[in-house]
């Protein structure tokens, strides 16, 4: 035996499975995730204007990031079903850097995290940001899509070290 972390979602013989999570306890579990678009200066000033003409182009992907966090069961195989408590998603332009800084803070009273449902609202959130500007800018770079802190369970408080977005 060795105290090696293994991974949860194989049996024994190697084979797939969704993780029994029924013994584990009810708690909070909070997880914060973030990332970049990085972008011509053109399209971050369009953006901040609201001169897409596809129309608000942050508030719209606010809305995806949080109807993707709601879907992750059917997006990502031998995730649970989660009932979710708050969903939220902050953008922060960075005018020196070209980019929009994405952040998604996912909140849940159950048996497992909620990295996975911030983390996908986060990247969904980012590709609607592309979808939307994408006929004037294709250069755009979705970048850096991570977890950033998690609360809650048995595994304990992380927080990804030196990483402000």
């Amino acid at each position: 035996m060795t105290d090696q972390p293994r991974l949860t979602h194989f049996d024994e013989q190697g084979a797939a499975r969704m993780v029994d999570v029924s013994a584990k306890a009810v708690t909070e579990r909070v997880a914060v995730a973030g990332g970049t678009v990085t972008m011509a200066p053109e399209t971050l000033r369009l953006i901040l204007d609201r001169g897409v003409a596809k129309g608000d182009v942050l508030e719209t992907a606010r809305l995806a990031g949080i109807m993707a966090a709601k879907r992750v069961d059917l997006l990502i195989p031998l995730c649970h079903t989660l009932d979710l408590s708050s969903v939220a998603l902050s953008f922060e332009p960075d005018l020196e850097g070209n980019r929009i800084l994405i952040r998604a803070v996912v909140k849940s009273l159950g048996r497992t995290g909620v990295e996975m449902e911030a983390m996908t609202a986060v990247a969904v959130a980012g590709l609607t940001i592309y979808d939307m500007c994408k006929a004037v800018d294709r250069r755009m770079v979705i970048d850096a899509v991570r977890l950033l802190e998690k609360s809650g369970g048995k595994s304990g408080h992380f927080v990804r070290d030196g990483d402000g977005i």
